[in-house]
């Protein structure tokens, strides 16, 4: 749990720094910033998606994964907590921001933050052998990932920390109880499955090249590790 709080610090800090100098940021240069996260997202998306072993079990994942999405309808909850975040915060407060403004800063950084390979791997060498560097490295990543992304989408994006909190702090904590029932093969397609979510997030929320429900593909990263365990056990693939 220690690289998860540093995580969330970064990012509470990032946040700060990106609302207090986002003023003096032009409309023109926080475009520009976020354009080059969403290539730098699209980039890595597709490069963790390159690891997988089987593409046909990150597909089955994220296929399987979004009948659940849309079932549990995931976009409309995540939304709906983002708006009700803005209201809670924006009550009393003269920013002129619109809800919509800040539901996207919450959604689209939340969703950046949590969804990356880092955030899998890391929170489940933290809560396996107690190493929280890789969670250390990304928690510098999304400190100025964050910069950028308050400037943009304001007070927003400091909230989605809650979801560093609650995701990676599951993870870590139910790796280590549960730490013998992952295999590499699991960890190597869930990363998989991570990057492909990643590409969304870039082409849909980063990027505006197409609207695409990216929350509903969450479970896909549930979904497959228990596709490998059963063509591990019954195939023995």
């Amino acid at each position: 749990m220690i690289g998860t709080i540093i995580n969330v610090a970064a990012i509470i800090v990032g946040s700060i720094l990106g609302i207090l100098i986002g003023s003096r940021l032009s409309s023109q240069l926080r475009e520009t910033v976020i354009s080059g996260l969403g290539l730098f997202t699209l980039a890595y998306g597709v490069m963790s998606f390159l690891e997988t072993e089987n593409a046909l079990v990150p597909l089955g994942g994220l296929l399987i994964g979004a009948l659940f999405g849309e079932w549990w309808k995931l976009e409309e909850r995540l939304t709906k907590i983002g708006e009700i975040l803005n209201q809670l915060v924006m009550r009393r407060s003269q920013d002129k921001s619109s809800p919509a403004k800040f539901v996207d800063g919450f959604v689209s950084a939340s969703l950046v933050f949590v969804i990356g390979p880092m955030a899998i791997l890391g929170a489940i060498q933290d809560g396996i052998a107690g190493n929280f560097e890789m969670l250390t490295v990304k928690a510098i990543l999304d400190g100025f990932a964050s910069i950028a992304f308050a400037s943009s989408f304001g007070i927003g994006v400091m909230f989605s920390s809650l979801s560093i909190l609650i995701y990676q702090g599951v993870i870590s904590l139910g790796s280590s109880l549960f730490s013998q029932f992952f295999t590499p093969t699991m960890i190597t397609e869930m990363t998989a499955v991570g990057g492909l979510i990643l590409i969304s997030v870039s082409l849909s929320s980063l990027l505006k090249i197409k609207s695409i429900r990216t929350a509903s593909f969450l479970p896909g990263l549930f979904v497959t590790p228990i596709i490998v365990f059963v063509l591990e056990r019954f195939f023995g693939r």
